[in-house]
């Protein structure tokens, strides 16, 4: 497996996008916190997809993939903010690996791939939220994040079950 940053040109590859919605739905499909809940809204996650791919080729935001060889498995988004007060942090958003390839340290290298994406543009910090009850504080942590604020009951993931969500920042 192998990490890349996607070329703002390249967005376009109707293969990327196919690989990444599939990814995207499985992830969600899963469980995964990826901004839906199961089962996927496949018409909204390829919206959001596609703007995102936008912002990616419009030189907003940074794209980075994993490769297997065969097919796109995984993606992470390094978003920037419109301010030049923000210029020395992004946000990690969108971080997934399709569900037959967790577990093998697919999501430790597609992060770390993201972190040395960060440095390599000038970075000096990554923040990134996840919602609480996924045991995903442990995993991020292991990464050099560290939780530095709580959103009480910002997500609501059914009628009766809202989640706390968690900032986390790393220093680069």
């Amino acid at each position: 497996m192998e990490y890349e940053v996607i070329d703002p040109e390249a967005v376009s590859d109707p293969e990327l996008r196919a690989d990444l919605l599939d990814t995207w739905i499985a992830a969600t499909d899963a469980g995964g916190s990826v901004g839906f809940t199961a089962p996927a809204p496949v018409h909204l996650v390829a919206e959001t997809l596609d703007l995102a791919l936008e912002r990616v080729a419009a030189g907003k935001d940074l794209l980075g993939v994993l490769h297997n060889g065969d097919r796109y498995v995984g993606m992470g988004l390094l978003v920037g903010k419109d301010s030049a007060l923000n210029l020395h942090w992004r946000t990690v958003l969108r971080v997934m690996v399709h569900p037959k390839y967790q577990g093998g340290g697919a999501g430790s290298l597609l992060m770390n791939g993201l972190r040395q994406s960060a440095v390599e543009l000038g970075l000096e910090q990554l923040q990134l939220t996840i919602r609480d009850g996924n045991s995903l504080e442990e995993f991020y942590g292991k990464l050099g994040y560290r939780v530095v604020g709580s959103h009480p009951r910002a997500v609501r993931v059914a009628a009766d079950d809202y989640r706390d969500e968690l900032m986390l920042v790393t220093d680069l």
